[in-house]
């Protein structure tokens, strides 16, 4: 699937604290840990607990939560399928749908049990 200007518009004014219990609940039921949890959204954008708590309590939108996050430099190797878009063909005209999305990809693979060296990408040397 193709990725339209209108999708990016809609998941940039999402708002991050309304979507992070979503997140949450799904890693509970799975018997995941909250520092799972937020280990993985900090190796993607940098955010540590209390900033994380503070973007929260902002109400801040997705787009908002993005541009403030230090991507980390592996985001790239976050390849895969998610909501029917495969996540490295996203256009780099909507990098913050396609960050969303790998967003996404972690929390999918820490639901599923995957092992979290395998989640927190390397380069391969």
């Amino acid at each position: 699937m193709k990725v339209t200007a209108e999708k990016n518009e809609k998941v940039a004014n999402m708002i991050f604290a309304s979507i992070y219990p979503l997140y949450w609940d799904r890693l509970e039921k799975n018997g995941r840990t909250k520092e799972e949890f937020h280990q993985v959204i900090e190796w993607l954008t940098g955010f540590d607990e209390d900033q994380l708590q503070t973007l929260i309590a902002e109400k801040v939108t997705f787009r908002t939560f993005f541009e403030k996050a230090k991507i980390h430099p592996n985001a790239h190797l976050i390849k895969g399928v998610v909501c029917g878009y495969r996540i490295e063909e996203i256009d780099e005209e909507f990098e913050l749908y396609k960050q969303c999305r790998q967003m996404d990809k972690l929390i999918d693979e820490l639901a599923k049990g995957r092992k979290m060296e395998k989640i927190l990408r390397e380069e391969k040397k």
